[in-house]
């Protein structure tokens, strides 16, 4: 999954240098269609989320065929997010619905996964509710200091989107809940998610106040 604060920012200029290759089928200049592929998939993305809690809740923790389809469609729904973004980029098919639409599909499946395992009774709130808010909180905090500028990426960025993306996936798998050890393993996971969670959102807010204050010293300067 891919936060916008949690990935290295897009070129500045939608020009290729003389010493990269043009995307294949790609006209330098040319306008990038909002219908393409890597919109697509993440698009499909977004459907896929009401289909996964649907199976999930149906399957009514009989850890049957019903878990194991919603387990399917997160996994397929994780795998969307990896390939829109290598399209996008590959193809030079980066556009501004994509910047918009890819955050909110990756927050509309984490979040229905965290949501519901808690729903359930498999999860913690408490984990759920730490991550949710870290996760809008930098949404938030992305917003309210754009006109300062961007904050840059964070390192642990993508390890937070791994680790969370495992841990649900782990904890989805109806062997979590009947054998010990594969819980063991999705508690340990998502204990990882967590800090790592709570680390880059600390590390963003300092970011961001750093940020702000050379902003405003620049503007007095």
């Amino acid at each position: 999954m891919t936060d916008p604060l949690d990935s290295p920012s897009e070129p500045s200029s939608s020009k290729p240098s003389p010493s990269e290759p043009t995307p294949a089928g790609r006209v330098p200049g040319e306008p990038v269609p909002t219908l393409n592929i890597a919109n697509v998939l993440t698009t499909l993305r977004i459907v896929m989320v009401p289909f996964f809690a649907w199976f999930l809740l149906a399957d009514q923790q009989q850890y049957g065929l019903w878990r194991w389809l919603a387990v399917a469609v997160f996994a397929a729904a994780v795998y969307t997010d990896k390939l829109d973004g290598d399209l996008a980029r590959s193809r030079g098919l980066v556009t501004n619905f994509g910047k918009i639409a890819d955050p909110i599909a990756d927050k509309l499946l984490m979040g229905a996964g965290l949501v519901l395992l808690s729903w359930l009774g498999e999860l913690w709130w408490w984990v759920t509710v730490v991550i949710l808010v870290r996760e809008l909180g930098v949404t938030a905090l992305r917003f309210a200091v754009i006109k300062y500028g961007v904050i840059a990426a964070s390192p642990g960025g993508k390890l937070k989107t791994v680790l969370q993306s495992a841990a649900i996936f782990l904890y989805l798998l109806p062997w979590s809940q009947t054998v010990p050890w594969v819980g063991t393993i999705a508690l340990v996971v998502m204990l990882g998610a967590v800090a790592v969670t709570i680390y880059t959102g600390v590390d963003y807010v300092l970011a961001a106040a750093r940020l702000r204050a050379a902003a405003r010293k620049g503007g007095r300067a």
